[in-house]
């Protein structure tokens, strides 16, 4: 089989309706795709009014807003429809990226049409119910979340630190890389704006201290907001720059200091220019299975704190390109951080060394190895050689084979 023989129905809980690091990941997996000569169908809740435009077809599925996150959408069936349109694209690859309701009933599909199904790791969904008062139900998240990658044929994580925390949950046998990219055209040293900082009050003399990416206490806000304190309890002089929104932005407004900036969601060339334009970038979340913001930030040059965590550890080089600290020991953060916003030839040699570390991340060689791996698991399939059950092909309903 060759690439171009590859007919790939991706499901996913959120395609464009609120951007986010995985989403983008996925439209671009999709452009890539295509420009190779792929078909591909998306399966995914549609809004009237998405984030962004979606690449490719994408169908819409029945879906119910999130309780206690209405922005997003919990899907809640294959309809009759969707089915039908399934199979009438007659795919010879599944590929899912959520293990909610959509992602069961896709994984379900797959085994009783005997196709190869695959699924992309893209948070740790197991560490949410901490942020919520639940702790007690990680356990039980960790056990449904086994219960769903187990029934795959091979599941991808975006760094060598998650792949590794996944073999070690025993979530499946076969546990690949799939990685992420960064446009370092958009994301560089050379998109820094001086006059952007002064529009929002930064003196050209402050450091400031960034954070980027959707406001929601499952990003550690509460870890930086803590630590945030105790830089000013040490008389570290610095400022607070916030790029992004979300449903805790009034709760991190009050909690951080009056004097902190709030710019906003910022996307395109926006993000590029407001990451480079930060002194250290203060990424406390352990919830990433890969930090795209961390690998932004250190190609646009500038140092990253960032908690030791899945992610960021396969990122982050300790007293190269940043430091990484042991997850919610504010008192450690605030030390690395005082000396990135009292050393500025500290700040200078570890933005040029994380610069220089993002080159090793295409967006087109890591979404071609995950194309290599659809073409492997679909050769051992063929072979007989997967260890999932229903091995063998058998006729697609209708009477015609898929792909």
């Amino acid at each position: 089989m060759e690439v171009t023989d590859l007919r790939v129905a991706l499901f996913t809980g959120n395609y464009n309706y609120v951007r986010d690091g995985a989403n983008q990941a996925l439209n671009r997996l999709v452009e890539y795709l295509l420009r190779q000569g792929a078909a591909v169908r998306i399966y995914s809740p549609k809004v009237k009014k998405p984030a962004f435009e979606a690449v490719g077809d994408l169908v819409g599925v029945p879906a119910i807003p999130l309780p206690g996150r209405a922005e997003y959408r919990a899907p809640i069936l294959l309809t009759p429809a969707v089915k039908k349109d399934i199979h009438a694209f007659r795919p010879n690859m599944i590929h899912v990226a959520s293990p909610e309701v959509l992602g069961h009933a896709a994984v379900r599909f797959a085994r009783k049409n005997h196709l190869p199904v695959v699924a992309s790791v893209h948070t740790r969904f197991e560490t949410y119910p901490r942020y919520y008062g639940f702790a007690f139900l990680e356990g039980a998240v960790e056990a449904v979340l086994r219960r769903f990658y187990r029934r795959c044929d091979a599941i991808f994580a975006p760094s060598d630190s998650m792949a590794q925390l996944l073999r070690d949950q025993r979530m499946n046998f076969d546990v690949g890389i799939w990685s992420r990219g960064v446009e370092r055209d958009r994301f560089s040293p050379e998109r820094r704006d001086m006059a952007w900082r002064r529009s929002l009050g930064i003196a050209d003399d402050e450091v400031a201290v960034g954070f980027i990416g959707r406001l929601v206490m499952e990003k550690g806000l509460d870890v930086f907001s803590d630590t945030i304190d105790e830089l000013v309890r040490r008389g570290v002089r610095h400022r607070v720059l916030i790029v992004g929104d979300g449903p805790a932005r009034d709760w991190f407004e009050k909690r951080l200091p009056e004097n902190a900036v709030f710019a906003g969601f910022q996307g395109g060339a926006d993000l590029g220019r407001a990451a480079a334009s930060m002194d250290v970038l203060f990424n406390p979340s352990v919830t990433e299975t890969f930090g795209n913001v961390t690998l932004e930030a250190m190609a646009a040059g500038i140092p990253v704190v960032a908690a030791d965590a899945t992610g960021s550890r396969s990122l982050v080089e300790p007293h190269v390109t940043g430091d990484l600290v042991r997850p919610g020991a504010t008192h450690l953060f605030a030390d690395a951080l005082a000396r990135y916003c009292r050393d500025g030839e500290a700040r200078l040699a570890a933005g040029q060394a994380g610069r220089l570390a993002s080159r090793a991340y295409e967006w087109d060689n890591v979404n071609q190895a995950l194309v290599d791996s659809y073409l492997r698991i679909e050769r051992q399939r063929q072979r007989g050689s997967l260890r999932t059950p229903g091995l063998q092909r058998a006729p697609w309903p209708g009477g015609q084979q898929p792909g």
